[in-house]
């Protein structure tokens, strides 16, 4: 009998192109830091290392000390915690320091902290100087599996979500999966909502897998969440090698997010982004039983799921008309239509541009109205 392959999920290698590319590592620590940055700059360029007021009492010292070897100088700029804070004027006050400390273009620039951090890292890292390299360390369930890879890149807008970015990809991600203890339980929920879209857009083996594991995810087992990332950046690698700069498919990372980006502008970021992407994957599992892609039985099945994990599958939506109209200022509009992800069954999304307003609606007052039924 033929021995199964061991895949190694220590590391995984992302290609931006055909001469470049980049690594995720998993660790439990922070030690191999130094070695792997060291291996990356061997002429040892002066760092700024991006953190915010949550990440730096638990990370920001230990961080800058593994750094300082490998390193000609490391300087730390925090950043009050929050999505409020992901806007020009706090990129405008990064770009102060860099220049006043004399920061050049060999400077790397280093995103310690959650989604929030890592695109304000990376978008100042593409504009400043024309560019400068970044490396991510994501402390987040939300950012280790989801938005750290991909080189997604970008701020927030008067209150619109990613309006203004660039295309970034870091030169490493180190992943230290122990970061994830220290989360609140809410903040480690949240990121689960990313996870359980990986699965549903592409991975119907990954989805039972995280039903069979449920007690081991929720226990925070390391061998376990180190499993459950590894395999969500998988999914995420495969889709933005075929797609870098989401011409076509990496669209399909987006489901649940077009009305979940809408319910997060309309509550003005009140609810932690997962909470509205599990809205918003929920929404579109309905409007896709709606138009007959799905079975009814798929659609509760797949809404459940995320109760099992503590996400929200309703809420007390005050203005539903209101929320389907800020989906018009969404960045994956597309010659007038949105570009909302569907699903034909568990692990298989796919684009649909005449999704209308009514579905919509009645989705929302699904939402509305889940809690109840």
């Amino acid at each position: 009998m033929k021995e199964e392959t061991q895949i190694d999920m220590s590391r995984l290698t992302v290609k931006c192109g055909p001469k470049s590319s980049y690594d995720i590592v998993y660790k439990k620590s922070f030690e191999a830091l130094s070695g792997e940055v060291s291996s990356l700059y061997p002429e040892k360029p002066r760092m700024c290392v991006i953190t915010d007021t949550n990440v730096d009492p638990l990370y920001g010292d230990e961080v800058v000390k593994k750094l300082e070897p490998v390193s000609s100088g490391v300087m730390k700029y925090v950043v009050t915690a929050g999505e409020d804070h992901k806007n020009l004027d706090e990129i405008k006050e990064i770009y102060r320091f860099l220049i006043e400390n004399k920061f050049d273009r060999k400077t790397v620039l280093v995103a310690l902290g959650g989604g929030v951090i890592g695109d304000m890292t990376g978008y100042t890292a593409a504009t400043f100087l024309r560019g400068v390299d970044f490396i991510q360390i994501p402390t987040t369930l939300l950012s280790q599996a989801d938005s750290s890879i991909g080189g997604k890149t970008g701020v927030d807008f008067e209150g619109f979500k990613n309006m203004i970015g660039a295309f970034k990809m870091p030169s490493l991600v180190y992943t230290n999966l122990s970061t994830l203890i220290s989360l609140p339980g809410r903040q480690f929920v949240s990121g689960f909502a990313e996870v359980m879209k990986s699965a549903l857009l592409k991975d119907e083996i990954f989805y039972i897998w995280l039903i069979d594991n449920s007690y081991e995810i929720r226990d925070m087992d390391l061998d376990t969440l180190s499993e459950m990332v590894y395999r969500c950046d998988d999914i995420k690698r495969m889709i933005v090698e075929k797609d870098p700069y989401e011409k076509k498919e990496r669209a399909l990372l987006n489901l649940g997010h077009t009305l979940g980006h809408a319910i997060e502008k309309f509550y003005d970021f009140k609810f932690l982004h997962g909470e509205c992407v599990s809205l918003g994957c929920v929404a579109a599992a309905f409007i896709s039983w709606k138009k007959e892609f799905l079975s009814k039985e798929e659609f509760y099945e797949i809404r459940d799921m995320f109760v099992l994990f503590g996400l929200p599958i309703s809420m007390d939506l005050a203005d539903t008309s209101k929320i389907i109209e800020l989906t018009k200022n969404d960045k994956k509009m597309s010659s007038g239509h949105i570009k909302f992800i569907l699903l034909k069954k568990i692990g298989k999304a796919f684009i649909n541009e005449d999704v209308t307003d009514e579905e919509m609606s009645a989705a929302l007052d699904e939402l509305n109205f889940a809690e109840g039924d």
